[in-house]
């Protein structure tokens, strides 16, 4: 028989719309992150750091990208014979098929896969935190508790409380009470989202509320737990996390990897983050090229200028072209003379000659302000921007413009053009 201690259930479906044109054709969890890596690849990388080698990711949106990135968990050294990592996407059955609607209900959809390893434990991921935790450290600390339940949580000014669940503890770290996005918080100590079960309890509550519509842990699971008198704990985390749900929390997580001395680490030899490697030639400096305090990826060549940037894989920066305070994701083109400056370019753009993309000053977005609410310009995978127009900022560009879509070459500060099934 099968058995293992603790298995991981990785939550890795989500649609990421609040990061607009970056999740058209990708989910949250495989868009690129620090010029080498996708921001699932942070809590696979902690799982097997942990020792937990044993992974369910559940996939749903656009899965294409993430399936192909995980594989069979090579990089993670998760192609195990036993356990492993293994691609969970929804699946019809006897009684009809459904999508998942929520956080539990897709663990709940997933009760045999989790039984088959008759673990001890179970513990719940997302799969669109930027962070580093050893998840032994808080197993054991579930252990002394003789917990049911423990959540990771940690400090968030209270001003921002109700953005998240929140959590009220007494002098152990139990959990007295527990309030989804409270109007007015009575604490600031948030839940990361990431929780261990013990088998019995967490089985016991996917049952009971399998008929609750759109199931989830923060709405259903814990509040059931909690009226049961179940032992619920903090976990308090104090080190490094970011939910890179947004625009600017996405390009600021990206911009702190490059600070003086980076409040998130990524060269240290103890604990590694570990992601699918291409077979990539080195990248190249050309002497016409002036490079100041970035990240350059593998098989990028650089003729022009870059400065507090993240530039990723297979990028061509083009002579006299200048990148500022931007992140430009792998296989973009960038044309001689083009100006970038607070943008983020996805994957495989082309950026014109003499282009400025992120001029003038802030504007309102008319097409969607509660996705584009910041000063970044943001252009969508594949998007091509014709020579020698101008892009104003909190603006999204997405499908291959023409010349024709700028009104006297320019795309003002605030405006949109939504091409390839979107809306201009």
């Amino acid at each position: 028989m099968v058995k293992k201690e603790m298995i991981a259930m990785l939550l890795a479906g989500g649609q990421g719309s609040r990061l607009g044109v970056l999740t058209q054709k990708v989910a949250k969890p495989a868009v690129s992150f620090g010029g080498k890596y996708r921001i699932i690849d942070f809590p696979l990388s902690n799982c097997i750091n942990s020792g937990v080698d044993t992974v369910g990711v559940l996939t749903q949106y656009q899965p294409l990208r993430l399936n192909s990135h995980i594989g069979i968990g090579i990089p993670w050294d998760l192609d195990r014979n036993v356990g492993g990592v293994t691609i969970l996407p929804p699946y019809e059955k006897s009684m009809g098929s459904d999508w998942y609607t929520g956080t539990a209900n897709a663990i709940f959809q997933n009760l045999e896969y989790m039984e088959s390893y008759h673990p001890e434990y179970v513990l719940i991921l997302s799969g669109d935190h930027i962070y580093k935790m050893d998840y032994e450290v808080m197993l054991n600390y579930h252990k002394a508790n003789n917990a049911d339940v423990t959540i990771a949580a940690m400090p968030v000014p209270l001003e921002e409380a109700s953005r998240f669940g929140v959590l009220i503890t007494d002098d152990t770290n139990r959990i007295v009470d527990f309030e989804e996005k409270p109007a007015h918080p009575r604490s600031n100590l948030a839940s990361m989202g990431i929780y261990i079960f013990t088998w019995k309890a967490l089985r016991e509550a996917l049952i009971a509320l399998r008929d609750v519509p759109g199931c989830d842990f923060g709405k259903h699971i814990i509040p059931y737990c909690h009226g049961k008198e179940q032992r619920i704990f903090a976990y308090e985390y104090n080190g490094y996390w970011k939910d890179v749900g947004t625009l600017s929390s996405y390009w600021e997580a990206n911009m702190e990897l490059i600070d003086i001395i980076p409040e998130f680490n990524l060269y240290e030899e103890y604990w590694k983050i570990y992601t699918k490697s291409d077979i990539i030639p080195p990248q190249f400096i050309a002497d016409t090229a002036r490079v100041e305090r970035s990240i350059i990826g593998e098989g990028t060549e650089v003729y022009g200028e870059v400065r507090n940037s993240v530039i990723g894989a297979g990028v061509v920066i083009g002579r006299g072209a200048v990148v500022r305070d931007s992140i430009v994701m792998r296989g973009a083109v960038i044309g001689e003379e083009a100006v970038i400056d607070k943008a983020i370019v996805a994957e495989d753009v082309r950026v014109g000659s003499r282009a400025r993309v992120g001029v003038g000053e802030y504007a309102p977005n008319t097409y969607d302000p509660k996705v584009y609410q910041s000063d970044l310009a943001t252009i969508g995978e594949r998007s091509v921007i014709p020579d020698g127009v101008r892009i104003g900022r909190n603006t999204a560009v997405s499908g291959e413009t023409v010349p024709e879509d700028y009104p006297d070459g320019e795309l003002k500060s605030g405006e949109s053009i939504m091409k390839a099934g979107g809306l201009r």
